[in-house]
């Protein structure tokens, strides 16, 4: 029996792996949960699961639940605290950490430590801290295991073969809801528009992400460490039908690809059952149904936040972690209605041209980095 923590166990692939964790009850089963606000959702997820611990962002949050499973065997944390609390219990095998934003980094830091093999579906952890979090890895013996569908596709694609004979990953994005349009078309786009992608059900803040290519950009970084690549190793290919889920070309020219549907239940097994596979109910790829593929380049013009993505990972240090950061309030922001869509590009922009890059940063620099951020952001009245 496998065991699972869950960070972020309300959201879009928190509740996929449970999902995941339901169809293999023999081989699975949860042993933490950890969640923001949604109470009611956490409630329904302790009844069903039973784990020895949950978690709630917010100590109000955690005092609501605490009451409403008053009749369950569960103790109820809050916080930071009980984030890296349930990260480093040695009641579980693996963490999944699902939280959105740099709230990732400590518990991940801290179930390293512990010795938990990590399913990764947080990528700001990498981006802002990966020169930390891979080598602690290495030198604890731990696997990161992706969970992203892009980035399990080039782990499928290398599996087996030494790092020496890749060439070049080729990451593959969908181009999100405006695909082929000009920023002067974007201009008055809306948050209902953009929460349209053509292809992926997710959360809110990534298909705003996807929609603006920085998501794409986010996973450029993250790529970089996962699979300890140069830059120029990463070539963005632009794949409406989001089949192909990514590729790995060879010394030789040979290129290996993972393919399936745009489902995340896929990679999330993947990454729980490694190296092994097991049965997955769900809709197959049809090639005569689905006729045809295309590839087109990415538009760094149009989607400036791709441009940025690169030019913050070529210059490392604490600049990829303003992109992310500026990136995050901003796009809270938009969804909110308080900024338009091709301000997020812009804000992301003005922060990294004001920021002082820190090299090599700690945990302590790489949060106030983040704080640059929001801070800068602020002073413009937003």
């Amino acid at each position: 029996m496998k065991r699972i923590a869950v960070l972020g166990s309300t959201g879009s692939i928190g509740t996929q792996t449970l999902e995941v964790v339901r169809a293999n009850s023999e081989e699975l089963c949860v042993t933490a949960l950890a969640a923001g606000t949604s109470v009611a959702k956490m409630e329904e997820q302790i009844r069903e699961f039973h784990p020895k611990f949950a978690c709630m962002w917010t100590e109000e949050a955690a005092k609501e639940l605490r009451r409403k499973v008053a009749d369950q065997e569960v103790t109820i944390l809050s916080g930071m605290e009980g984030l890296l609390e349930i990260a480093a219990d040695p009641s579980s095998d693996v963490v999944l950490t699902a939280v959105v934003g740099m709230i990732g980094i400590r518990p991940t830091i801290a179930a390293i430590e512990a010795g938990k093999d990590i399913a990764l579906a947080n990528k700001e952890t990498l981006v802002t801290a990966g020169h930390i979090i891979m080598p602690l890895a290495k030198k604890k013996g731990v696997q990161i295991l992706p969970v992203d569908s892009e980035h399990s596709a080039i782990f499928q694609s290398l599996h087996g073969e030494p790092k020496a004979r890749m060439e070049k990953i080729l990451l593959t994005a969908s181009g999100g809801p405006f695909r082929g349009w000009t920023r002067d078309r974007m201009a008055n786009i809306q948050v209902e528009d953009a929460l349209k992608h053509p292809n992926w059900n997710m959360g809110h803040k990534i298909t705003i992400d996807s929609s603006t290519m920085v998501n794409k950009g986010l996973e450029v970084m993250e790529a970089k460490w996962l699979f300890d690549a140069e830059l120029d190793q990463i070539q963005v290919i632009v794949h409406p039908q989001s089949i192909i889920h990514s590729m790995v070309q060879y010394v030789d020219g040979a290129i290996m690809a993972q393919l399936g549907t745009p489902d995340m239940k896929l990679p999330i097994q993947y990454a729980l059952f490694y190296p092994d596979r097991r049965p997955m109910a769900g809709k197959r790829v049809d090639f005569f149904e689905l006729g045809s593929i295309t590839f087109e380049k990415p538009d760094p013009e149009n989607f400036e936040g791709l441009a940025l993505a690169y030019q913050a990972a070529r210059t490392g240090g604490s600049l990829p972690t303003v992109f992310n950061a500026a990136n995050e309030r901003a796009v809270a922001l938009f969804l909110a209605k308080k900024i338009g869509y091709l301000q997020i590009p812009e804000l992301i922009r003005g922060a990294m041209e004001a920021h002082k890059v820190t090299p090599a940063p700690n945990v302590q620099e790489i949060l106030e980095a983040e704080q640059f951020a929001y801070d800068w952001i602020a002073s413009k009245g937003l």
